[in-house]
Parts: structure tokens; sequence; C-alpha cells
């Protein structure tokens, strides 16, 4: 397996039980899909990170776009560190949780969202709270109508707030966090401190945290 981080090209990655361990779950654990509902975790991929929790000292957390309720719905039973809506919910190893942002920071842009969504087949509006995300993968040609929207509303009411366009969803939360200051948190504390950190992430909202890895001479895969 190759590897990028701050020195460069890709390097051999070798496995050691130093690290602590960040996993981005859409489209690296699990396969995307149609919608955030359709996505399906295998007993196989929940026994993997089952082991590998002892193997690494309990040093593995799951940083996601998702709420951390539905991360452990789709795990269910296990329960891991966690990191969701790109680091406005943490829960650490001691399984205390703390949140970021007001929901009614995004209260301007919920019904002209929804509507637009409603009017147009194949769009969705998936209301997270604390983040908005609109999905068109069964509507890609619909792509530069959605940017159009959400940029305009931006534009009038955005105040506070940041647009993270993915693999076919824009998504609109505050600043107040991102996978990179996630990371850096679970860093912070135990089991996670002290220890190299590996990220693993496949999307634009994964940048953030490849940065603060490389920065701390960490692996970003």
């Amino acid at each position: 397996m190759c590897i990028r981080d701050s020195d460069g090209p890709g390097r051999p990655l070798r496995p050691s039980r130093g690290w602590a361990l960040f996993l981005d779950v859409d489209g690296t654990l699990l396969h995307l899909a149609d919608t955030p509902e359709a996505v399906e975790v295998g007993e196989h991929l929940r026994g993997v990170l089952r082991a590998l929790q002892p193997l690494l000292g309990g040093a593995v957390a799951l940083i996601s776009g998702r709420r951390i309720e539905d991360l452990d719905r789709l795990f269910a039973p296990l329960k891991l560190p966690a990191a969701g809506l790109h680091g406005l919910e943490h829960r650490g190893a001691d399984g205390r949780t703390r949140m970021l942002g007001d929901p009614g920071m995004l209260d301007s842009l919920r019904r002209p969202l929804a509507e637009f969504a409603a009017g147009h087949e194949g769009i969705m509006l998936e209301d997270k709270g604390r983040a908005l995300a609109l999905h068109y993968r069964r509507a890609p040609e619909l792509a530069a109508p959605c940017r159009r929207l959400v940029a305009r509303l931006m534009a009038r009411g955005g105040r506070g707030l940041v647009v993270i366009d993915g693999k076919m969803v824009l998504e609109i939360k505050p600043r107040l966090a991102d996978k990179g200051e996630a990371v850096r948190s679970f860093l912070a504390e135990p089991p996670f401190a002290g220890r190299t950190p590996v990220f693993i992430g496949d999307d634009v909202t994964d940048e953030d945290a490849f940065l603060a890895v490389n920065a701390l001479d960490g692996y970003s895969v």
C-alpha cells in the first residue's frame, strides 16, 4: 500500500501498534449508495474493526459526516470513538459526547432547500440538525442548479457557515470544526495521545484531516 504524506510521494505503509487509526466511513469503509440510509455494514467489517481495537490499544475512531447516532445504528453493536458531522460531534473513548454549533444557524436555509428538493425528482435534502446535505446522486444532471441555489442562499444568510462540495452532495455546516480539528482533538486525549496518526479517506471532506495528519508526520491514505 502507498500513502501520501508531508514528505512528498507515496511510501510503503507498515502497520504499527503505535498508530492512532482514524477512518472515514462513506466511500472508505462503506460503498456509496443512492441514499444515506441505503448503505450496509457487513459482519466482516464489524469483525475487522472489533479486532483492531485491542491491537491498537483502543485508538481507533470513525471520522464521518454522519451523526454519531447514525454511526452507532449502522455499526451496532460496535460502538467506537467517533467524530460526527465533520467534527461538530465528538465522542471520546471515555464515552462522553460534546457538540458544537447551533442548529438554528441553518434555519433560514431549511425551507428553500426543502422546497427545491420537493420540486426536483432525484434531489434529497438530509437534515442532520447541525448540518444540511443536498444530495443529487440520483439526478446528477441537476448538479449546477443545486450549486447555484446553495451559492445564492449562502450569499443571503450564510454567515458563519461553510459549504462542502463532496461526491454528489453539497453540505452546509458551521465553520466551527472540520475533520482536521476532529483528529487533533482525539490526539489530545487517551488512548490516542502520543501515537502516530493514520487517516484513511476518499473525499474532499477528508482533505483537512490529511493536512493535519501530515503536519504531525503521520500517514494519510
